[in-house]
C-alpha cells in the first residue's frame, strides 16, 4: 500500500511541477482515509454482537462530538504554533490508532477508549486541513482557486462515503468486525501523506503562547473582527443545519417505510449529490453572486426542513435531495469566505471556532429535536426545525451582507481619502 501511495506522489510531484502544489494530493488522501467510513452501515449491529444496546450507540457518538468539542479550537491553535503539518501527521497518527483499538475491543469501555481517540485526532485534523490547502495555493499566488479545489476535496470525501457504504455492508458479510480491519488500513494510509507534506511556510502566532493567546484570537474573531463575526455565525448555523439533518436521515427513512436494502443504495446517491455540486459551487456563487447565494443556502435549508416535515410519501425523497444540494453548495463557499478574511497566522484557529460552536449547538438543539421526534412525532420535528434555521440564518444572513456591505464602503472611502491625498501633493 506504501509503495503504491508513494508511486502516486511522484507522479502527482512532476504533473504539477511544483513540490508546494503537490500538498493537494497529499490532502486528497487524508480526506479520503477520514470519508471512506466502511463501518459506518454496520456500526450499530457490531455494537449489539457485542452486548450493547441503542442509548450505547448514541452515548458513545456523544462521547465523541464532546471530545471534539474539547479540543477543536486547542487543536487549532496546535496547528497554527507547531505547523499544520504537525497537527495532521498526530491527527492521522490517532484516527490510525483508534481503529486499530477498535478491532480488539469488544465492549462499551473500550469502544469508549477507541471513540475519545477518534475523537481528539479528528479535532487535530479539522481546520488544518483547510487552512494548508488555502496556504499553499497562497504561496503558489493560485488562492484564488482555494474555493474550487475545496469543492473537489469536499466532492472526493462524498464519493467515498457513497462507495463506502455498499462495499462495507458486503465485507461484513465476512463478520461483523472485518470492516474496522480494512477501516485500520485506510486510517493508516492518511500517516504517510501526511509525513510528506510541505509547510508552506506562510505566517505563524509568534509571542506568547497557550490559553491566553486562544481567548485573544476567539476575542479577535468573534469580537473585534466584525466580518469575521458575522460570517461566523452565519456559516455556524449553516453547518449545524447540515449536521443535524445528517441524524435525522436514518429515522426518516423508518419513518418513510423505507425498505432496508434501500438504505445502501439512497445514502450513497445523496452522497454523490453533494459531492457533485461542491463540484460546482465557484460556479453558482459566481452567477448568483455572493449576497444572494447567502439567503439561496438559508433559505434552501430551512425550506428542505419544512418539506420533509409536512410530506409523507416516498416522493419526500425528492426534498431530502434537495437539501443535499444545497449542502454540497454551503460547504466550501462558507469555508472559501472565512479563509478570504482571515489572517493565515491564525487560520487554523478560526476555522476550529467555526466547527466547536457548530457541534456546541448540535450538542443542545440535536438531542431536543431527537425528544420531540419521540414524543410530538418526526414531521413535528422537522418543521420545529425549520422554524428554528429559518429564523436563525435569515437573520445571520442579513447580519452578514449588511457587515460585508459596511466594510466595503468603509474600504471604499479610505481609498477615495487616500486619492485625494495624492492628489492634493501633486
Amino acid at each position: 500500500m506504501e509503495s503504491v501511495i508513494l508511486s502516486i506522489f511522484l507522479q502527482a510531484e512532476t504533473s504539477m511541477g511544483s513540490s508546494v502544489q503537490s500538498n493537494i494530493l497529499r490532502l486528497y488522501i487524508i480526506k479520503l482515509s477520514k470519508w471512506l467510513m466502511l463501518i459506518m452501515p454496520i456500526v450499530f449491529l457490531f455494537y449489539k454482537e457485542n452486548g450493547l444496546v441503542t442509548r450505547d450507540l448514541f452515548l458513545l457518538k456523544a462521547i465523541y462530538s464532546f471530545a471534539i468539542v474539547l479540543f477543536e479550537v486547542p487543536s487549532g491553535y496546535f496547528g497554527d504554533i507547531f505547523g499544520r503539518k504537525c497537527s495532521l501527521v498526530l491527527g492521522s497518527v490517532l484516527g490510525f490508532l483508534g481503529f486499530a483499538l477498535y478491532c480488539v475491543s469488544t465492549g462499551f469501555w473500550g469502544f469508549l477508549i477507541c471513540e475519545v481517540i477518534l475523537g481528539i485526532g479528528m479535532s487535530f485534523i479539522s481546520g488544518s486541513d483547510s487552512a494548508l490547502l488555502y496556504d499553499t495555493l497562497q504561496a503558489a499566488k493560485k488562492e484564488k482557486d482555494y474555493l474550487k479545489i475545496e469543492g473537489r476535496l469536499i466532492s472526493a470525501g462524498n464519493f467515498a462515503e457513497a462507495v463506502a457504504a455498499p462495499l462495507g455492508v458486503l465485507i461484513a458479510l465476512m463478520g461483523l468486525r472485518t470492516p474496522f480491519y480494512f477501516q485500520t488500513a485506510i486510517a493508516f494510509a492518511a500517516i504517510p501523506a501526511a509525513l510528506t507534506l510541505i509547510e508552506p511556510g506562510q505566517g505563524r502566532i509568534r509571542g506568547q503562547s497557550g490559553f491566553q493567546e486562544i481567548f485573544k484570537i476567539i476575542r479577535f474573531a468573534m469580537k473585534d473582527h466584525r466580518g469575521l463575526q458575522s460570517t461566523i455565525l452565519y456559516s455556524s448555523v449553516i453547518g449545524t443545519a447540515t449536521l443535524t439533518m445528517a441524524w435525522f436521515v436514518q429515522p426518516y427513512f423508518v419513518f418513510l417505510s423505507l425498505p432496508l436494502a434501500f438504505y445502501g443504495v439512497v445514502i450513497p446517491l445523496l452522497n454523490l449529490t453533494t459531492g457533485f455540486v461542491s463540484m460546482q459551487a465557484y460556479r453558482v456563487e459566481k452567477w448568483l453572486g455572493r449576497e444572494a447565494t447567502i439567503l439561496f443556502i438559508a433559505l434552501g435549508i430551512a425550506s428542505g426542513y419544512f418539506l420533509l416535515g409536512i410530506s409523507r410519501g416516498l416522493g419526500a425523497l425528492a426534498f431530502l435531495f434537495l437539501f443535499y444540494i444545497i449542502r454540497g453548495l454551503a460547504t466550501p463557499i462558507l469555508k472559501n469566505q472565512i479563509n478570504e478574511i482571515t489572517p493565515s497566522s491564525i487560520r487554523a484557529t478560526v476555522l476550529s471556532i467555526r466547527n466547536l460552536i457548530i457541534r456546541l449547538t448540535f450538542a443542545i438543539l440535536g438531542p431536543f429535536l431527537g425528544f420531540q421526534a419521540d414524543r410530538a412525532g418526526l414531521p413535528e420535528a422537522l418543521v420545529m426545525g425549520a422554524a428554528f434555521f429559518l429564523a436563525t440564518g435569515c437573520v445571520s444572513a442579513f447580519y452578514l451582507i449588511r457587515t460585508s456591505r459596511k466594510i466595503s464602503l468603509n474600504s471604499m472611502v479610505l481609498s477615495s481619502m487616500d486619492s485625494g491625498a495624492v492628489n492634493k501633493k501633486n
